[in-house]
């Protein structure tokens, strides 16, 4: 099967690629360094030829309010029409668990724009809803942090890794369109202080995390459950203590 993953040279999209060809899939990185732009709709007609699927697992390179607007309607519109025009199948979609939960945020509110797109498209489709990365805590708690001090929500924290991720997408991607979303996460619901406490004291992190119900995260005050999925929702098995163990980069 021919699968086209735009946004297959980043963190998700490169661990993709390599999972369908690894199961006998024709995975194909679509990005502008491949030749293909969504934005500009360069290379996406050539790439789509023949294309059963299309996963999407591209990101802004703006999280500005008005220009991750701009990206995710603009890219998602260009796309849609380049699938629709070439007979896809199957278009997937990676958002974020709780878009609908935190509308007042200038990031979430452009991936329920995106989605809105995807659903009224007429083209079948799956919506994979996840937590946030393990491959980001140490980005979310450089941005929290104020001299000596990280302000961290004291909410849920459900943090997934990101192979879990593309394994999750994968199996989406090749079965049948769910017309719907699908939530994933990872093992440990925690609250989200604990978990940067624990985090930071792990990689000897001399600043101290204190949990602050007016700190926000990605520009805006998350609610208790916010951030994570809710029943039904497909979980995966690795734990952040171990993933970071294995990995310099969390380090």
């Amino acid at each position: 099967m021919k699968v086209v993953v735009v946004g297959g040279t980043g963190l998700i999209g490169s661990k993709l690629v390599a999972i369908l060809g690894e199961h006998g899939h024709d995975a194909v990185a679509a990005a502008p360094s491949t030749g293909v732009n969504t934005l500009t709709g360069e290379g996406l007609a050539e790439v789509l030829a023949g294309a059963q699927v299309v996963v999407d697992v591209s990101n802004s390179p703006s999280f500005e309010p008005a220009a991750v607007m701009e990206f995710f309607e603009t890219s998602t519109r260009n796309l849609l029409a380049a699938e629709a025009a070439a007979g896809v199948g199957h278009h997937v979609a990676l958002s974020v668990v709780g878009t609908d939960r935190m509308p007042d945020n200038g990031y979430f509110a452009a991936k329920i724009a995106q989605e809105q797109l995807i659903e009224k498209s007429g083209i079948p489709f799956s919506l994979v809803h996840a937590t946030q990365f393990f491959e980001f805590v140490r980005a979310i708690a450089d941005e929290a942090t104020d001299g000596d001090t990280v302000r961290i929500a004291p909410v849920r924290f459900q943090p997934i890794a990101g192979e879990e991720v593309a394994q999750a997408v994968g199996r989406v991607a090749m079965g049948e369109p769910l017309n719907g979303r699908v939530e994933i996460g990872g093992p440990d619901d925690v609250r989200m202080d604990e978990f940067f406490r624990d985090a930071l004291a792990a990689w000897g992190d001399p600043r101290t995390v204190v949990a602050d119900p007016r700190a926000r995260y990605y520009g805006s005050v998350p609610g208790e459950r916010t951030l994570v999925p809710g029943e039904g929702a497909i979980l995966g098995t690795i734990h952040y203590r171990d993933w970071a163990g294995r990995n310099a980069a969390a380090k």
